[in-house]
Parts: C-alpha cells; structure tokens; sequence
C-alpha cells in the first residue's frame, strides 16, 4: 500500500477534541467569552493592584479572543476553548498572581528591546 493510499485512512481516523463541527466550536467560544466577561467585576476586585476599569477589561478581553478570530481548525480552535478554560480557573481562583494578571493586558510590553548596536550591547554587559 502506498503513502498516498495511507493518507486519506489516517485523515479519517483523526477524530475532534470536543466540538464535531465549526457551529458547536463557536458555540463554545463564546460561552467561554461570556463566562469572562461575567467575571469581570470579581477581577477588579481580585487583582485590584491593576487598577483596570471594566470598560477596560472587557475590550482586552476581547482583544484576547479576537487574537486568535482566523483560526479555522476545529482541533486548533478546542485546544484555545481549553487553555482559555484553564486560564479563566487560574484568574477566578485566584491562583494567579496579581504581577501575572497583566498577561491580560498586551498593551502593556513587559520584554525590554534587545540592544542593536555595539556600545548599546557593551553598556548593557551583553
């Protein structure tokens, strides 16, 4: 049997994580939106160090989902449904430290710029 005969049968076998097609994966996408924006008051006063207003949070939050609008893989699409799961535990819990809630926030770039030049490289000990 040759590859090309092979290919099609494991394609077959590949089977969905959670949703069987792309309706039941958006449903599940925005129940997962919904479930963070009803978490919103209780952030700001989990994390209230960030001083984040709710109109705030509610445009990262969806700047956060909207990140990742072109993905079209149903498996790809239940993996992110999962991890925002995991991250919404973490937060609602608060078994996320309030320093790490600004994940939340990609305004805010906490990686320095990497020196570009020579003397850039030499002040900075690299």
């Amino acid at each position: 049997m040759s590859l090309s005969a092979r290919i099609p049968q494991t394609l077959k076998q590949v089977r969905p994580v959670l949703s069987v097609d792309h309706a039941e994966a958006k449903r599940r996408v925005l129940n997962l939106y919904k479930i963070w924006l009803r978490q919103i008051p209780y952030i700001r006063i989990d994390y209230i160090k960030n001083n984040w207003t709710e109109p705030r949070l509610r445009d990262v939050i969806k700047e956060n989902f909207m990140r990742n609008k072109d993905v079209t893989d149903i498996r790809a699409i239940d993996l992110l449904v999962v991890r925002g799961q995991m991250d919404f535990v973490e937060t609602a819990e608060i078994w996320r430290q309030q320093h790490n809630a600004a994940v939340f926030d990609s305004t805010k770039n906490t990686y320095k710029k990497k020196p570009a030049s020579f003397l850039e490289r030499f002040y900075e000990g690299h």
